[in-house]
């Protein structure tokens, strides 16, 4: 039987895929911090991804290992992420893990990457230098109850009745249904297909982040909301402004922000390929996300 260790256990992704997974009859170990109090299912273990020496026992065994880890809400979150990975992969290859699954950012290598995903880059690689293969998923924002993006998106159109907002909502994005990340993540778990190659994941619909504002609000709120675009709205303020409308801490919103500026949206769909299946429509995520709030 196959031996998974999910980190991030009790994220936003990791507690939709664990279950998934143990329906697929594997073995998940659930990696915690907070083993104690984890009430979900799989095998509770402990280990911290910035203290390298409690990975030993939890990847002990292990066959592939998910990476569901990074430190957006800490200013130095470069460093931490790019620490933690490395320690990560050189523990996993230690232990003899056949492969690193991981979510990445989707965004083109020849653009002038944020700070975010030239973070999720680096990590694709650090987790890869001590030899384990890497699967990497780099999706765009994901919409389901509980995530960062997605609750920017909702709190936004249920808290404001018009909006101010910077130029950066022109730009194209791709979101993706949670329920479609999770079945991708499932479908490369040991394939070894897909050891050592990266993948673009999204929906079928490339839009602005103005337009999905827009269907959000009208499935939402069954109406649009004005919206006024600003360009002198720099990040810093934009953070600030999420931090008191939402409940979003600043330094995540800046972070995320910084990333919003960048068109992210899918040039290769080989994903298909590998785990076929039509994707779930913008519109069909925003009413699954709501309904499951």
């Amino acid at each position: 039987m196959t031996t998974i260790l999910v980190t991030g256990a009790t994220g936003f992704i990791g507690k939709r895929l664990v279950p998934v997974l143990l329906e697929q009859s594997m073995t998940v170990r659930a990696m915690t911090r907070h083993p104690e109090t984890y009430s979900g299912p799989g095998d509770p273990v402990f280990a911290d991804v910035h203290d390298p020496k409690t990975l030993t026992e939890p990847l002990a065994g292990v066959d592939v290992a998910v990476y569901l880890v990074h430190s957006l809400d800490d200013p130095d979150f470069e460093r931490k992420d790019a620490d933690a990975a490395r320690a990560f992969g050189a523990a996993a290859a230690a232990a003899g893990v056949k492969q690193i699954v991981y979510m990445g950012g989707l965004g083109d290598d020849h653009d002038t990457l944020s700070a975010h995903l030239r973070s999720r880059r680096e990590v694709e690689g650090l987790l890869g230098e001590a030899g384990v293969p890497v699967t990497v998923l780099r999706a765009a924002i994901v919409v389901g109850a509980g995530g960062i993006s997605w609750e920017l998106t909702r709190q936004l159109v249920k808290n404001l009745p018009a909006m101010v907002v910077p130029k950066w909502v022109s730009t194209r994005t791709q979101p993706i249904a949670i329920d479609d990340v999770i079945r991708y993540l499932a479908g490369v778990i040991g394939r070894t297909e897909a050891f050592g190659r990266v993948f673009e994941i999204g929906g079928p619909d490339s839009m602005t982040y103005l337009e999905m504002l827009q269907v959000a609000a009208k499935i939402a709120n069954g109406r649009s909301i004005p919206i006024l675009k600003v360009p002198v709205l720099t990040p810093t303020l934009s953070s600030y402004w999420l931090a008191l409308v939402t409940d979003v801490d600043v330094t995540t919103g800046r972070n995320l922000i910084d990333s919003m500026g960048i068109e992210v949206v899918v040039t290769d769909r080989a994903i298909e390929e590998l785990v076929p299946g039509a994707p779930i429509s913008y519109e069909e995520s925003v009413r699954l996300a709501l309904a499951d709030a």
